[in-house]
């Protein structure tokens, strides 16, 4: 098989774009989601567009014993796996620390940290026996920096770059790339997520300014993924032009 690619929260957003992405350069693709259908639909769209191989994966990454037996069973013509991309993440709320919800810190914890453990876990061993691999982890500016109402997100995506920087060192012997993307404000659900399902708050977020597309995240990924064998991109921060840190924007209407 050509180049094999796994993507984690593939059904959409930056997941979807990164997949789309990778499959027009000639990539085959594992895809792994929580919602099958919108699995489905991408798999057989990019079977379709670009005849490629995809093997869709329906599975929750916070759940650990999911993980390790769907991808220590995946069949063996997918086991070796050139780029890893834990995509999969989320916010949820706007507390305040004293008056945050329990539950939305773990679904961020399990999901942002310990389901990019999980799958990394499951993944790199076959990495480090072929001497070759690239994992990319998709951080944030939230784990740069720390803003009002962000606490628990901002310190999960404080732990992946601490996580990436760690694995870097960890793999160094083997010859595994290991990457962090860390983007700002990007216009998909991740808004109407942290803000449980109200659209109208998460359309404010992005209201006078023009955000990143998750088709920009994916270019940057691709770039990183493309860089001759001697090259790691460790770590690129990319923001919208509007935007110069993780709670400074210029909204003044300037969006197309």
């Amino acid at each position: 098989m050509a180049k094999k690619a796994l993507i984690t929260g593939a059904s959409s957003g930056i997941g979807k774009a990164i997949a789309v992405k990778f499959a027009e350069n000639g990539y085959h693709l594992i895809i792994t989601g929580r919602r099958e259908e919108r699995l489905k639909k991408l798999a057989d769209g990019l079977k379709d567009r670009f005849s490629i191989e995809v093997l869709e994966l329906c599975m929750d990454i916070r759940n650990k014993d999911s993980v390790f037996a769907t991808l220590e069973n995946i069949s063996e013509q997918w086991t070796d796996i050139d780029v890893l991309i834990n995509n999969a993440g989320l916010a949820v709320g706007v507390d305040k620390i004293y008056e945050g919800e329990i539950e939305d810190w773990e679904r961020m914890i399990d999901t942002n940290i310990k389901g990019l453990l999980y799958v990394s876990r499951a993944v790199m061993p076959q990495m480090v026996k072929n001497n070759n691999g690239h994992i990319i982890n998709i951080g944030s500016i939230a784990g740069k920096e720390v803003y009002p109402n962000g606490n628990v997100y901002c310190g999960t995506k404080h732990a992946v770059d601490a996580i990436t920087k760690a694995m870097r060192i960890d793999a160094l012997d083997h010859n595994i790339r290991v990457t962090q993307i860390a983007p700002g404000a990007v216009e998909t659900e991740f808004s109407i997520v942290r803000y449980k399902g109200n659209k109208d708050k998460a359309k404010n977020v992005y209201k006078g300014f023009e955000p990143l597309q998750a088709e920009d995240i994916a270019e940057v990924t691709w770039f990183a993924a493309n860089q001759p064998k001697h090259v790691n991109i460790n770590d690129l921060v990319i923001m919208p032009t509007a935007q110069a840190n993780a709670s400074t924007f210029n909204k003044s209407g300037n969006k197309k």
